[in-house]
C-alpha cells in the first residue's frame, strides 16, 4: 500500500488566524489523499509592556483584519484576548481529544468560545469542563495531562521547531512551509501538482 504524503498543521487555540484556517483546512484533508497531522505549536507572546509600539499597533491591526475575514465567512464573533494567555492548557485538550478521535468538535469549541470569551483556555478547569462536555472522563484526561499529555506537547514543539515554524498556522509539505490561512490556496496547487486529489483516487 502507497503511503499517503503527509501535510502537517501547526496550530494554537490563541491565535485568531489559526481558527479562520481550521474549516479551509478540514477542507483540504476532504479534498485530498494525505495524511493531515494537526500539531499544537504554543506561541510565546510578549504582554503590554513589554512590546514595541509597532507591535501593539501589529497586534491591534491583526484582530481587526481578522474580524474582516471573519465576517467575509458569515461573521462570527472574533474578540480581542482579554490578557497575554499561555495555551497550555487548551493545547493538551487538544492532544487528548485527538486521541479519542474528537478532535475536530473540541477545536471547533475551544476556538469559537475562546474569541467569545467563554472559555479561559489557560484554565485547566475549564478546559476539562469542556473535555466532559463532549463526553469524555474529564479525570482521565486531568491524568494524561500532567503526564503523558506534556511530553507530546514538547515533541510538538520540538518538531515545530525542527520545521522553524515562527508563528501559526504554518502547513508544512515535503519540506516546504506555507504560512497562514491565506496561503493554503498555494499548499492546494502543491497538492494537486503531486497528484493527491481524492478525486483521483476515486
Amino acid at each position: 500500500m502507497t503511503e499517503r504524503p503527509v501535510v502537517k498543521a501547526y496550530f494554537d487555540y490563541k491565535s485568531p488566524y489559526a481558527y479562520l484556517a481550521f474549516e479551509p483546512a478540514l477542507d483540504l484533508i476532504s479534498e485530498h489523499s494525505i495524511e493531515f497531522r494537526w500539531l499544537p505549536y504554543l506561541l510565546r507572546i510578549k504582554g503590554k509592556g513589554e512590546r514595541s509600539m509597532y507591535s501593539e499597533w501589529k497586534v491591534r491591526y491583526s484582530y481587526q483584519d481578522a474580524r474582516r475575514l471573519a465576517n467575509r465567512r458569515g461573521g462570527f464573533l472574533i474578540r480581542g484576548p482579554r490578557k497575554v494567555y499561555d495555551s497550555t492548557a487548551s493545547l493538551l485538550g487538544g492532544l487528548y481529544a485527538s486521541e479519542q478521535g474528537v478532535f475536530v468538535k473540541y477545536s471547533r469549541e475551544a476556538f469559537a468560545r475562546f474569541f467569545e470569551h467563554r472559555l479561559e483556555i489557560d484554565r485547566m478547569d475549564e478546559v476539562a469542563a469542556l473535555i466532559q462536555e463532549l463526553g469524555l472522563d474529564a479525570q482521565d484526561f486531568h491524568e494524561f495531562a500532567a503526564a503523558r499529555g506534556v511530553k507530546l506537547l514538547e515533541e510538538a514543539i520540538e518538531s515545530g521547531e525542527k520545521d522553524h515554524v515562527f508563528g501559526v498556522p504554518t502547513f508544512v509539505f515535503e519540506g516546504e512551509q506555507f504560512w497562514g490561512g491565506d496561503r493554503i490556496w498555494l499548499l492546494k496547487e502543491r497538492l494537486e501538482a503531486c497528484g493527491t486529489s481524492a478525486k483521483a483516487h476515486t
